[in-house]
């Protein structure tokens, strides 16, 4: 069966996930990319660094987000974002870093332990957890699908 999510589903779904799909452009040429995200009920927010995404998002704020719960190709659940992206400064970037960091944080498996067994290293490059710019994406609109078996 097939169908449409309501509103409660859609933010359940927004909030219990760390891992979206933000899709941009330029204008010229579509770009799409994953990456890791909060979902206050008001917005999305993310981090990043500067690169071709953040160019992108600053010449045109308007953008997609996607994000997906699969158990198998028969049982899924999508959720679509129309919104705009706004870069965020001063208090509201702190704000919006807390936001994020208390979501994704709490998820991630330590760097120190070996998939294969539970070998630590001495050396852990955390550089990358924290980016340089803050930004929330500002929904527009919210639309979600599903197929269950």
């Amino acid at each position: 069966m097939l169908g449409l999510l309501n509103e409660v589903q859609i933010n359940n779904i927004l909030t219990s996930q760390a891992i979206g799909r933000l899709a941009c452009t330029d204008g010229e040429q579509p770009y799409i990319v994953p990456l890791t995200f909060a979902y206050d009920g008001d917005y999305i927010y993310g981090q990043t660094n500067e690169g071709l995404k953040l160019e992108m998002l600053r010449k045109n704020p308007h953008v997609c987000f996607e994000v997906d719960v699969m158990s198998d190709m028969r049982n899924w659940q999508s959720v679509i974002i129309k919104g705009e992206f706004e870069e965020l400064k001063d208090v509201q970037e702190q704000e919006a870093r807390e936001i994020l960091f208390r979501h994704v944080f709490p998820l991630l498996t330590s760097s120190t332990i070996n998939p294969y067994g539970h070998q630590v290293t001495d050396s852990i490059d955390d550089s990358n957890r924290v980016k340089n710019v803050m930004y929330r994406i500002g929904i527009k609109e919210k639309t979600g699908r599903f197929e269950k078996q």
